[in-house]
């Protein structure tokens, strides 16, 4: 991974509550940006039968050291019996920008 940088991703049910998601992440330094998707159209089983549900995909550009606390955050806040929690490796990019995302998600 390139400087332990990771896109952590979860979804949320409307707007207002994927804004709250993503502004409570940044204000705590868990994330240094978040990216929200408009509405997706997610298709699932839950409880024996196929949901369909409008949703927002929720994208934090973070480092694998605030992964734990951002998980722990999310799963406090989130209004979701079972939120998706999600991480992707980042493998390569900017210098530049992965350096931004350390020195933003760096305590202080």
């Amino acid at each position: 991974m390139a400087n332990g940088m990771v896109i952590a991703q979860t979804t949320s049910d409307g707007e207002d509550q994927a804004r709250a998601l993503a502004r409570g992440a940044v204000e705590r330094k868990l994330a240094a940006g978040v990216h929200i998707d408009a509405p997706i159209t997610a298709f699932y089983w839950w409880k024996s039968e196929v949901e369909t549900a409008q949703e927002w995909r929720i994208s934090y550009m973070t480092t694998t050291d605030r992964l734990p606390e951002l998980e722990a955050w999310l799963h406090e806040h989130h209004p979701y019996d079972v939120p998706q929690w999600i991480t992707l490796p980042v493998s390569g990019g900017s210098e530049a920008y992965l350096s931004w995302v350390v020195e933003e998600t760096t305590r202080d």
